[in-house]
């Protein structure tokens, strides 16, 4: 009967120092839901992380466009509004433009701070454009683009950004 129990204890105490060294960690797969999220820029990021949380888009922490949106149709006047961070401006105002399907400049303006911009956090803004509608040739040329440019009034190209956002013409 010892010899019994002894063979068990030491079956027992293997079988756990074997269970010990060649058991496989748990991994739990997380899959994330197939959506994305239409960046100003046009593009898109998807979801991902252990969170699945959007990826940021590139400009994301630099400029934040509330109308019009990436994609959105466009008519004159066109009242832009946002937040930017305070460095993006220069004397409170940077400028913005409006381009067609080519590239072509069918507008300028500036956008003007709606609060302190002498800071690194986000700030309002605003600006409105008016323009004549361009000329189409089919229902690509009815694309065309918002331009945000940081303003540098150091004309350093290492201080140059801008944020190129797609729209469509009416």
């Amino acid at each position: 009967m010892k010899k019994v129990l002894i063979i068990i204890i030491v079956v027992v105490v293997i079988g756990a120092i074997w269970l010990e060294f060649f058991k496989k960690e748990k991994v739990e797969l997380i899959g994330c839901t197939m959506e994305a999220k239409l960046c100003l820029d046009g593009f898109y990021v998807g979801r991902t992380g252990p969170k699945c949380e959007f990826a940021l888009c590139e400009k994301e922490n630099l400029i934040q466009i509330e109308s019009p949106r990436a994609g959105e149709i466009i008519s004159s006047p066109l009242v832009i509004n946002g937040k930017v961070r305070g460095n993006w401006f220069f004397e409170a105002s940077f400028p913005v433009i409006l381009v067609d399907w080519d590239g072509k400049i069918i507008a300028q303006g500036i956008a003007t701070a709606k609060g302190e911009w002498m800071t690194t956090e986000f700030v309002p803004f605003e600006a409105e454009l008016k323009f004549e509608k361009p000329e189409f040739i089919g229902d690509f040329s009815k694309r065309g683009a918002l331009i945000f440019k940081k303003d540098n009034p150091s004309g350093l190209p290492e201080h140059d950004d801008a944020l190129e956002m797609p729209i469509i013409f009416l």
